[in-house]
């Protein structure tokens, strides 16, 4: 088993305090994945809801070879995912962005940060509405791929046992959103080239 975890083992057995152990201890790394894929504290709070829902419902199908937290990464990944494509968020994250933009990385209240002046709030919010922009305008693949690699700092290992995709794969999206953000907000335009090449068409 990839966990020792007695409240994991109170837990499949049906132990509802031990649950609620796990979720106090995973509750906020879940919330904020959910809120950088999402975009909005709204959604967030929905998507992690379900997915502690959907791991509570599933515990009894985790067998062990990925870690809890690996397991409960992709159910909340593949939940943040879902709730885009039904509620075709992907399409309208950037004309959301600047309402979270002052709050990017977890709600406000808990951050325990000095307030700012009008002006440095005014441009800080500028500034992260800008970036949240272009990662908004990449695929859902490559922005949750660069979530968990840039933001989340998970290893590419266990990003590729989240996503269920290959290591290469993670350092390929990685990299093609990197060059993406690069190029977007250094105001240039995207290249288009001739000719796709198969690593590309199959890794994004």
């Amino acid at each position: 088993m990839a966990d020792e975890d007695p409240d994991l083992d109170r837990a499949k057995q049906g132990d509802r305090e031990a649950f609620g152990r796990l979720v106090r201890r995973h509750q906020r790394r879940v919330y904020a994945a959910a809120l950088h894929i999402t975009g909005n504290h709204s959604d967030a709070d929905d998507v992690a809801q379900e997915s502690f829902v959907r791991a509570y419902r599933g515990l009894a199908t985790f067998d062990g070879r990925a870690d809890f937290f690996t397991w409960l990464y992709r159910i909340t990944v593949n939940t943040a995912l879902n709730a885009l494509r039904s509620d075709k968020r992907g399409a309208t994250l950037q004309a959301k962005s600047g309402q979270e933009a002052a709050h990017v990385g977890g709600r406000p209240e808990s951050l325990g940060q000095a307030a700012s002046t009008p002006a440095q709030t005014a441009q800080q919010t500028a500034e992260v509405t800008r970036v949240l922009d272009a990662v908004a305008s990449l695929s859902a693949s490559l922005r949750v791929t660069l979530v968990l690699a840039t933001i989340e700092e998970l290893p590419h290992k266990q990003i590729a046992e989240i996503l269920e995709i290959p290591e290469g794969t993670v350092a390929w999206r990685v990299n093609e959103a990197r060059r993406l953000l690069r190029q977007r907000l250094s105001g240039a335009q995207p290249s288009v080239p001739s000719v796709r090449t198969k690593a590309s068409s199959t890794n994004d």
